[in-house]
């Protein structure tokens, strides 16, 4: 698949010191569905603002579509559009000419069907002629993706997009940014929802540090990097793991009455058998058990964990 982006040795330190980003390089493909995950300073929004144009970069180069964006900003800005986490926009404009005004700024024609396209699927229509200053938070923050669709770009950067909206436009959100998706824009969005970024993403980078640590399809790394846990409910409850169970590193539940056994599902042996082996020689007995595989949010806990 085609990149529509490509960072090369990126970095950026800031006159305070501070490095933000240590040599960034990242290629983002065309029509694809990209959570950046990291904890809060990692510099998501520092690659984000670079690659918009808004902050310059310290070394490094990055293309849009091929476009350098230092050397051909106009090319790149127009393909661009931006959801910042900041909810500012002017509080006395209408929503309709406010989503209007944006899309001039790109030298875009004026283009009444399309801005009530967008605000009809952001569910703005019916407000269109109501003042910023009068919308509700999850109001503004669509409104904020209504702008920043008004000049029709093919990527779309989401930094932050649901912060603050409720389960319900939450949802309607998440269905918008399938479907532009379908109509091949690029979506590349961060998230605290980790589980958001399980069910939307194509692919996941998690960068922590001003590095990224990993970059990957998401089935994929859930699969190199996702652990399976065997939980055993116990016939009779269990003071503590025996010692002929040491070596399997069990977890030994508070009431006594689970075991728990983790198990890396790339292992050529998954230790199964012999833990049940043991089990019987110990002569401890279960009722039940279950299996349980690690969530995205278990793996990107455990990779930003290791970098501390």
């Amino acid at each position: 698949m085609t990149s529509i982006i490509s960072v090369k040795g990126l970095s950026k330190t800031y006159q305070s010191g501070f490095q933000a980003l240590k040599t960034v390089d990242l290629d983002i493909r065309e029509g694809e569905i990209f959570a950046l995950l990291g904890p809060n300073g990692a510099g998501k929004t520092t690659l984000i603002s670079i690659v918009c144009g808004i902050v310059t970069p310290t070394t490094g180069t990055v293309t849009v579509a091929g476009h350098d964006i230092i050397t051909d900003y106009r090319a790149t800005r127009s393909l661009i559009g931006l959801v910042p986490q900041e909810l500012t926009a002017d509080a006395f404009e209408t929503v309709g000419n406010s989503v209007s005004f944006s899309r001039g700024l790109f030298g875009q024609p004026p283009d009444p069907a399309h801005i009530e396209k967008v605000l009809r699927e952001l569910s703005l229509w019916d407000r269109r002629d109501s003042k910023i200053m009068t919308l509700s938070g999850g109001m503004k923050r669509r409104l904020l993706i209504a702008k920043a669709l008004a000049h029709e770009p093919r990527i779309l950067f989401l930094d932050e997009p649901t912060a603050g909206v409720d389960v319900s436009l939450r949802k309607d959100m998440w269905e918008v940014v399938r479907q532009l998706r379908a109509s091949g824009v690029t979506i590349i969005l961060t998230t605290h929802y980790i589980e958001e970024a399980e069910e939307m993403a194509d692919r996941v980078a998690v960068i922590a540090r001003g590095q990224i640590i990993v970059v990957e399809d998401k089935q994929e790394l859930m699969r190199k990097m996702g652990k399976k846990q065997l939980v055993l409910h116990l016939s009779n409850s269990l003071g503590a793991v025996p010692e002929a169970l040491a070596a399997h590193n069990l977890a030994l539940s508070d009431d006594g009455k689970e075991l728990t056994f983790t198990y890396d599902t790339q292992a050529g042996r998954t230790g199964i058998t012999a833990l049940l082996r043991d089990l019987a020689d110990a002569s401890i007995t279960f009722t039940d058990l279950a299996t349980s595989q690690s969530s995205l949010e278990d793996i990107f806990v455990d990779l930003v964990a290791s970098t501390k």
